[in-house]
């Protein structure tokens, strides 16, 4: 296996998770974006996805010191997951099935794994 194997597979599901969040409405959990009417959230939830993906592209081509960036992003990873276990309950969470949990658990998982490896 390749160094860095499963950044590349957790940066893969988050990708995979951002494309099902929109199928889930994932704005309507988030703190500011849930005040929005349900169009204007998926408007500013898939615009916002921009200048997200772009940082992350632009980290893993131009920075010096891409290790810190990977393990930064292993850190954000588990995080992610254990955000989505804080918001389970939540009234609009529509991440329910298990296609949406085996995308969820894997991004922290590939983060864990990648730390300790």
């Amino acid at each position: 296996m390749t160094e860095n194997t499963f950044f590349y597979l957790g940066l893969s599901l988050l990708m995979i998770h951002e494309m099902d969040a929109i199928r889930c409405k994932e704005w309507r959990i988030l703190p500011g974006l849930s005040m929005l009417s349900d169009r204007l959230g998926h408007i500013v939830f898939m615009f916002a996805h921009i200048p997200i993906l772009f940082f992350i592209f632009w980290q893993l081509v131009q920075n010096s010191d891409l290790e810190s960036f990977i393990k930064s992003f292993d850190i954000f990873m588990i995080i992610h997951l254990g955000l989505h276990i804080l918001f389970l309950k939540h009234r609009n969470n529509e991440f329910k099935d298990w296609i949406s949990w085996t995308i969820i658990i894997g991004i922290g998982l590939c983060g864990t794994i990648d730390l300790v490896i």
